[in-house]
């Protein structure tokens, strides 16, 4: 089973539930994986501390230019639906930090001009904390794409589970193409939120965009409860919309927290409450399945 935890914004507590989750499903089961896919500021590792066994860089293709052979006919930039290519007076100029590497504008230039040379994107990292098998993306400093190495590391993490066992996956905040790649493949989205209007309003595009464009079952765990106001709970109310769990606003789970102690460790009265919710997850999955 895969489980990614999302959030519509970021500070909800998202890898605060997903180091809980494996803390607790790893004492329970013995075994569980964990991939932190939010490349672009990783920090389940503050965490769980793993030791870091093996990493690998991530590419990915980008054109590049022979002009003595391009007669600076256009066809690249007409048919680059990112901007990457533009043809102007004298030269062709390439933004490789805007090219998806789907090679069009090699296939389309008539007079094979353009070739595809590999650039990297960042690195993936793989090991092992305890009981828990561990994998994070790091994107490099000024690259855009996270996409294509968070692909990359589901990829290879996923390459390495053996079957019957439970893969928990850290979302990018937001509900972008990050996102989307991540919770592609999954079998549950647990949704962090808060009980704000800030947290309301991007709990309602996350659940839109798994629920409803991906078709994932999904759950809602709020965080921080007993501060803000009822619309969270309202709106999961009329939408349908499990809530899971409850997480009070505890001032020591914020120290645990901001001291990287795991919070199911430091304060284990709350692992049952993370062991209710992985049940249920499950009992949901599988019905949806």
């Amino acid at each position: 089973m895969i489980i990614t935890v999302a959030s519509g914004k970021g500070g909800t507590g998202k890898t605060l539930v997903a180091t809980g989750l494996a803390d607790v499903l790893a004492a329970e089961a013995g075994s569980i994986h964990l991939i932190d896919c939010d490349v672009e500021e990783p920090n389940a590792h503050l965490f769980l501390r793993p030791h870091l066994e093996t990493s690998e860089d991530v590419f990915h293709l980008v054109p590049q230019v022979d002009m003595e052979r391009c007669t600076l006919c256009g066809r690249c930039s007409q048919v680059c639906a990112f901007h990457a290519i533009a043809v102007v007076p004298g030269k062709v100029m390439v933004f490789s930090e805007m090219c998806h590497a789907c090679g069009s504008c090699a296939r389309q230039c008539p007079e094979g001009a353009i070739s595809e040379v590999p650039e990297r994107l960042g690195r993936l990292e793989f090991g092992r904390a305890g009981d828990i098998a561990f994998a994070h993306g790091l994107l490099d400093v000024g690259q855009a794409l996270a996409t294509p190495v968070i692909h990359q590391l589901k990829a290879k993490a996923l390459s390495r589970v053996p079957e019957s066992t439970t893969v928990l996956l850290d979302a990018p905040p937001g509900n972008a193409c990050s996102v989307v790649e991540t919770l592609r493949g999954s079998d549950f989205a647990l949704l962090v939120t808060e009980p704000t209007p800030f947290g309301l309003h991007d709990l309602k595009l996350a659940v839109e965009l798994a629920r409803d464009a991906l078709k994932l079952p999904v759950g809602v765990i709020v965080n921080r409860h007993g501060m803000g106001d009822a619309g969270v709970e309202d709106y999961c109310t009329a939408q349908g919309v499990p809530i899971l769990a409850r997480i009070p606003f505890d001032r020591r789970i914020a120290r645990a927290y901001s001291e990287g102690m795991l919070w199911t460790q430091a304060l284990p009265d709350y692992r049952a409450l993370i062991q209710e919710v992985a049940g249920t997850v499950r009992t949901i999955a599988e019905m949806a399945s």
